[in-house]
């Protein structure tokens, strides 16, 4: 090959090309901005709180991070912000770990089956445990743990669930919740009754119960307990199942309560410490637990927030582990991730589409490991092939179309970014240290503190959202009235549980199952009592006792078991949707949706961006806005008013119409219909307030005005709701 001329002059050219542009300092920048700001700072206007308490600054620059030192590190090293293989993705690709929720065995199969041959990797599978006996939780507990799934009795119900489906090249991804140690066992007398090799077994099949604890209130068990079945799993794991996964932290509870990114990240990580703790024993070490843990996170709308989030987990559980004497595998956080439940939207679903690729996005940039993409309709109901192939394809696009996974930490670098994720670290390693002081998570959950933390942010969100400062577009702006809702078929709330709440099939006298030798399990499960180890459990299992039947025998302790205050698991749009939900029934009541009149005054550059804003205001409560204009008088709006069968009426123009036109349509319209709603688009002074108050306007509607709490009175006032 011949080398490449060089042109001497092409050379100097570039070496000057930007020498006619200098770089503008900071304080040059910040001096041209604050002009166009008319008189405001920087910090008034253009700096952004976050619910984590973070100030995000509208420029970032080199000085910010130099004092980073884990800036120096490259993908694989420690502390792994920049994730925990060299290669990233180009390694192995994130597993599509798609939640599969069904209420039968067999109809999970059909999904799996089907999914795995379009594109699913890992098979996720979401158990319903509220249907044994030993577990006896409360009903609203049940309802708020969102445990509804997959039904598992027998062994017969696994044959019926993974039949067809090779579980040694197939990896696994199971939260176990309360029933983790009979499910376990269950699990593994399956396999080896099908002649699979639990050697070969990959993925996560993992117990959380302070993941549990928080989402129900109580435990059937001590914590104690819990732990010593979290060990006595790991302990046989590490022979049997080597590739297993056997302990998950979970910290979506946490979000989907309406808590932050450092909230979540600080009870993360304190929850696995605790772990660590406690499951640790002669015969399963601290790195046999820490390279058999899976922290679970939900990623949220901030997209920025969650890159920032999984690269700064990484950063404190590494230097944790390293602290606590963990070798460099140890350190390494495998993560698990699902886009949030708390964004999706009953109304206007298939922006959830956007919404899920958007967090999806977020989260394969930020390093995660697996990864459940929300179908659109997951708010509505159990998913449809169709918004399963969506989801699973939204995985595709990012993968093979957007080539995400061709570059290892894409956000390395980032100045933003960088300094997002040490700010994060920093204020979830103090929230970790209070934790501490307090005994650890536990403890701190016993006493209600990471609750309290929650809630509060919780109630801000939802301020800010009834105010519509955080907004939920279809829902609480830009709402679409003649959509034509997702069909649910799916039994109601309350059949669900009854159903759940029946007894497991296939058992005779004594809970035992009637199709096998009722001899040789009730001597199975006798040595089981005797010796209560995991492998005993499993050879119960295999002579035919049921998962209750192990559930008895593990003769759990009714005493010392924990009971503590829950957090609410929600979703952010649910205030908003149920303004829609009490207009849908005004109309199958009245055969329309409530009505609103809006008189507009004057030529439309007078009122057309308040119209737009009444508009809007009121149509995300479900109100149908009628707009009329080009009134001459005021008696010619009132007579319009009289044929509209509506109860509220809005009056929108300028300022300066409002002197002459309120006053006069104010009380023609109460003299005409006393009990109507009349309102003023604007925020007048307080002596033009009480003038247009006394001529009979009712209140008014603007930016500042809550206007969820608004929309409740006045759908009370328009006989909408009682």
């Amino acid at each position: 090959m011949t080398e490449k001329l060089k042109n001497p002059e092409t050379d100097a050219a570039e070496k000057t090309l930007f020498s006619d542009f200098p770089t503008p300092t900071f304080q040059q920048w910040r001096e041209i901005a604050e002009k166009s700001l008319k008189g405001a700072t920087i910090e008034e206007k253009l700096v952004t709180n976050t619910y984590e308490g973070i100030q995000l600054q509208p420029l970032y620059r080199m000085e910010d991070i130099e004092h980073y030192s884990h800036l120096s590190s490259m993908p694989g090293e420690f502390p792994f912000v920049r994730g925990t293989k060299e290669l990233g993705y180009q390694e192995e690709p994130w597993e599509v770990c798609q939640e599969l929720v069904y209420s039968s065995p067999e109809e999970f199969n059909q999904a799996a089956r089907n999914d795995l041959e379009k594109g699913q990797t890992m098979l996720h599978v979401v158990l319903d445990e509220s249907r044994f006996s030993e577990l006896d939780l409360p009903r609203a507990q049940q309802k708020n743990s969102k445990r509804h799934g997959v039904p598992f009795s027998s062994l017969k119900d696994f044959q019926k669930a993974f039949n067809g489906i090779n579980l040694e090249k197939t990896p696994i991804y199971i939260e176990a919740g309360i029933t983790g140690f009979p499910f376990f066992a269950s699990f593994m007398a399956y396999l080896r009754k099908q002649k699979q090799n639990p050697k070969n077994l990959k993925g996560c099949f993992g117990m959380d119960p302070f993941g549990q604890l928080v989402q129900s209130g109580i435990l059937p068990y001590s914590i104690n307990q819990s732990f010593e079945m979290m060990s006595e799993i790991t302990r046989w794991s590490k022979e049997h199942a080597p590739h297993l996964q056997t302990i998950v932290v979970g910290a979506i509870p946490y979000h989907d309560a309406g808590g932050n990114a450092v909230q979540e990240l600080a009870f993360a990580i304190a929850t696995g410490v605790e772990y660590l703790r406690n499951i640790e024993t002669e015969s399963v070490s601290l790195d046999d637990l820490a390279q058999r843990m899976r922290f679970s996170f939900s990623i949220g709308a901030n997209f920025f927030m969650g890159i920032a989030k999984f690269r700064a987990a990484r950063m404190l559980w590494s230097r944790i582990v390293i602290e606590l004497g963990g070798n460099e595998d140890s350190q390494k956080m495998s993560i698990h991730a699902r886009t949030s439940a708390w964004t999706k939207t009953v109304n206007d679903p298939y922006v959830n589409i956007l919404r899920g690729t958007v967090e999806a996005f977020g989260g394969i940039i930020g390093g995660i490991d697996s990864l459940h993409v929300s179908p659109f309709d997951e708010a509505i109901r159990p998913s449809e092939e169709f918004s399963r192939r969506i989801a699973r394809n939204t995985h595709s696009i990012l993968d093979k179309e957007a080539n995400l996974a061709k570059v290892a930490d894409p956000a390395g670098g980032s100045w933003y970014i960088e300094s997002l994720t040490y700010s994060l670290a920093e204020k979830a390693w103090e929230l970790f240290q209070q934790i501490e002081e307090q005994g650890g998570m536990y403890h701190s959950l016993l006493e209600g503190f990471p609750q309290d933390l929650i809630s509060k942010t919780a109630e801000l969100r939802k301020n800010n959202i009834n105010n519509k400062k955080d907004k939920f577009v279809g829902t609480n702006i830009y709402p679409n009235l003649n959509e034509i809702p997702i069909k649910n078929e799916k039994q109601n709330e309350e059949d669900l549980i009854q159903n759940q709440n029946s007894p497991v099939n296939d058992t005779g006298i004594d809970g035992l199952n009637t199709n096998v030798n009722l001899l040789f399990i009730k001597e199975a499960l006798q040595d089981f009592v005797a010796a209560p180890s995991l492998e005993n459990a499993i050879k119960a299992s295999a002579s035919g006792a049921t998962l209750d039947n192990l559930n008895k025998a593990m003769r759990l302790s009714k005493t010392m078991t924990p009971s503590i205050n829950t957090v609410r698991i929600h979703r952010g749009a649910e205030s908003f949707e149920s303004l829609r939900e009490h207009a849908e029934i005004y109309k199958e009541k009245t055969g329309s949706l409530p009505k609103v009149f809006v008189a507009n005054i004057g030529p439309a550059s007078q009122y057309k961006r308040r119209a737009d804003f009444v508009t809007d205001f009121f149509e995300v409560g479900g109100f149908t806005v009628i707009e009329h204009g080009d009134f001459s008088n005021a008696t010619e709006a009132v007579e319009t008013f009289r044929f509209s069968q509506a109860r509220i009426f809005v009056i929108c123009s300028s300022d300066e119409k409002y002197i002459e036109w309120v006053p006069s349509i104010a009380r023609g319209i109460k003299q005409f219909s006393p009990e109507t709603a009349v309102l003023l688009a604007g925020k007048p002074n307080m002596q033009e307030r009480a003038l247009y108050m006394e001529a009979g306007v009712d209140d008014f509607i603007h930016a500042g005005v809550n206007n969820y709490d608004k929309l409740v009175v006045l759908q009370i006032k328009g006989g909408v709701r009682e």
